[in-house]
């Protein structure tokens, strides 16, 4: 339990450049003079420059709540396939900090003021009530789960988030969400997406904070607070951890039919069934094509991708061989073929072998699969390869048909959003995707 007087701000990396632009709207103290309006800060002899002046670190403070500060030049979705600049508008405190030869721009503020702007800018802010709760939870849960994580590793318990298995033949890696030095979260998909007000933050959002508030999803196993991953759309049958990190059992992220009730999942190991799944339309909570729904979960930039239930993309030879010399800086040759090795119980595969006419390698887990199949990222790795037209062996056509969008572990963010418009309440929602768990209040 965390009693709430004594959690503190929580502080969010929003961005890291060697030189800033900000305003400051309603006065702000700093250095013990009020600040106002807009201002520029850059890097000189391994410190801030502020107004004439080189500093190590400026607190900017708000004098009232509705004070607020924008940054320019925000990156948002960083490597995948939406990423752009934003001017992004923040409540709470300002700090600027020199690290590793740039200023990082990190906002301190109530965490659940955060979380307000968490669910704004994950889906939109006008989504069904319900489904908003259920993502005030799960975006709770996760916070503190990464908190307590930070705190176990500044006691020296062990916190291995990373892991890599390189050798000629085979490439295995992940990267999970480590605990960042000079702030508890970022604020991108790394972490979870936060834009400060810059997205609508309504009533709803402001409303479902507030009727959750405190609350978390718990483990039934060992009473922890759980570690809720959610992707975008779960093609149908949602993911299991270790699919796409370390290569542990976690009761509560395990692969659920996303239907009620539950259909027997297929056996999707089985290169003819995932064929036969990935091909078809099997009825699911997300799949859906109601515009009225998706404008309510998908920001106006998730907007520009709309196959994502069922995908498909094309690539020449030439354009794959090249591709994934540029992604793996490998010299495959002519690729002759990509064969899974091991799929998860969605499809979504976890080794896969790029075997050209000069060499071949396995390569995973997923977002490594992902990353070397697209110029950003490739919608899931739940996909199967068609080739086309064969000469002397080598196929002149790769095409890859895909089901879901993102890891698709824990909850389905299009899914819950159907079920929430269909009359599920937040708990229902909650407890469809995290077998296992139940609710509770920790302040």
């Amino acid at each position: 339990m965390y009693p709430k007087n004594e959690i503190k701000p929580l502080s969010v990396g929003i961005m890291q450049a060697s030189h800033i632009e900000f305003c400051l709207k309603g006065p702000f103290l700093c250095k013990g003079k009020n600040a106002e309006g807009c201002q520029d800060a850059g890097l000189q002899d391994g410190k801030i420059l502020w107004k004439g002046h080189l500093y190590d670190c400026l607190n900017f403070d708000p004098t009232s709540e509705a004070c607020t500060f924008s940054l320019s030049h925000v990156t948002i979705g960083k490597e995948f396939h939406w990423q752009r600049q934003e001017r992004q508008t923040f409540q709470g405190a300002l700090q600027l900090k020199v690290h590793q030869g740039e200023i990082i721009a990190i906002n301190k503020i109530d965490i659940e003021k955060y979380l307000e702007s968490v669910i704004s800018s994950e889906m939109s802010a006008t989504a069904h009530l319900e489904f908003l709760k259920a993502a005030a939870i799960i975006s709770r849960s996760w916070l503190f789960c990464q908190i307590q994580n930070r705190e176990a590793k500044s006691h020296g318990e062990p916190s291995k988030r990373t892991d890599k298995k390189d050798t000629p033949e085979r490439l295995i890696t992940w990267t999970d969400s480590e605990s960042h030095q000079l702030f508890d979260v970022c604020a991108d998909d790394h972490c979870q997406r936060y834009q400060g007000i810059t997205k609508i933050v309504n009533g709803n959002a402001r409303k479902a904070v507030s009727d959750t508030c405190g609350q978390v999803l718990v483990s039934d196993e060992d009473g922890a607070v759980c570690d809720a991953r959610f992707s975008k759309c779960c093609g149908g049958i949602s993911e299991e951890y270790a699919t796409c990190w370390d290569n542990k059992d976690v009761p509560y992220l395990q692969p659920v039919s996303d239907t009620i009730p539950a259909h027997e999942l297929p056996q999707l190991q089985d290169e003819t069934e995932v064929s036969q799944w990935t091909l078809s339309q099997p009825t699911a909570f997300c799949n859906t094509n109601d515009k009225k729904i998706l404008q309510q979960v998908l920001n106006d930039y998730d907007q520009e991708t709309m196959d994502f239930y069922r995908w498909h993309v094309t690539y020449t030879q030439e354009e794959l061989s090249s591709l994934l010399f540029k992604k793996t800086n490998i010299h495959f040759g002519n690729i002759i073929d990509l064969i899974p090795i091991q799929r998860g119980a969605s499809g979504r595969i976890y080794e896969l072998l790029i075997k050209g006419s000069l060499r071949q390698r396995i390569i995973g887990k997923e977002l490594t699969i992902r990353r070397a199949l697209s110029e950003k990222h490739l919608y899931s790795s739940a996909f199967i390869v068609e080739k086309g037209d064969v000469q002397n062996g080598i196929p002149q056509q790769f095409t890859l048909h895909g089901a879901g969008w993102g890891h698709g572990v824990g909850l389905c963010q299009i899914g819950a959003a159907v079920m929430a418009s269909k009359g599920y309440s937040y708990t229902d929602i909650l407890y469809h995707y995290y077998k296992h768990t139940h609710i509770k209040n920790i302040y």
